[in-house]
């Protein structure tokens, strides 16, 4: 499949970092650190506070700097809604996704933004390691293809979200701003899949899933229905071939986790 991409003009090596940030008070702190670490320095980190009820806030207020600026939600909007707050207010050429809980390698920035440039990549996302919910990699590493295209991503949900980077020279805001269904991380990666053509898998651990029990995706039967749903009403997919999917999918995703 050809890849067709709007023309932009080079804006800059930045990588603007959304994080959505919501009664993250116990763990966003070690997120932010795993930011600050980055061997990459070009970077801008924008935190969505999603209408935090807990220590949220005060925890983001003591890292707010010129380049972590701290987004209101007035109201709660929930992930994908926090994320397109900072994809909207993003400015670099890059944007790159992590979750309040999550952690990354200190070479994660530097190396992805090469893996995208060696492979003219306008969307790429790494592997990566289960990890407790005190940050402790569990020795579980997910490994990722090389390329992925949208018909094998309906059967093969592999791309975690805090391992996602765009370019922006090559994708328009609208491209990748996120639907607002469940697994909207999901329904956003499918969609701009159908733009591009595929994307482009670094097959190196650089992130740490943390694993908290009171994630939304720590619920395994509400995973199913959300990805039944995806198929059905959001890709409008037979109940055949969704069946299909939905078989391949849950085989890879037990396979994941074992």
């Amino acid at each position: 499949m050809p890849r067709i991409w709007h023309a932009k003009k080079p804006m800059n090596n930045k990588v603007s970092i959304v994080v959505p940030v919501y009664n993250a008070g116990d763990s966003i702190a070690d997120t932010i650190m795993s930011v600050l670490k980055q061997s990459y320095q070009d970077y801008e980190l924008l935190l969505v506070d999603d209408a935090s009820t807990d220590s949220s806030r005060a925890v983001l207020e003591r890292y707010a700097s010129d380049n972590i600026r701290i987004l209101d939600n007035t109201c709660r909007k929930g992930a994908a809604g926090a994320r397109n707050t900072g994809i909207m207010e993003a400015t670099g050429r890059f944007i790159a996704f992590i979750d309040a809980d999550d952690l990354w390698d200190a070479g994660k920035l530097s190396k992805q933004v090469a893996f995208m440039s060696d492979n003219d990549a306008a969307f790429s996302f790494t592997g990566y390691e289960f990890a407790d919910e005190k940050g402790r990699g569990l020795g579980k590493i997910v490994r990722v293809p090389h390329t992925i295209s949208y018909r094998q991503a309906l059967r093969n949900t592999t791309i975690f979200t805090s391992t996602v980077m765009f370019d922006m020279e090559k994708l328009a805001r609208e491209d990748i701003l996120m639907p607002y269904v469940p697994s909207e991380d999901t329904a956003t990666w499918w969609q701009v899949l159908k733009k591009t053509g595929v994307a482009y898998g670094l097959d190196e651990s650089l992130t740490l899933y943390r694993r908290m029990g009171h994630s939304l995706s720590s619920n395994k039967l509400e995973a199913v229905s959300r990805i039944w749903n995806l198929y059905r009403k959001t890709e409008h997919l037979s109940v055949a071939y969704s069946l299909y999917c939905f078989c391949n999918w849950a085989v890879r995703a037990v396979a994941r986790r074992v």
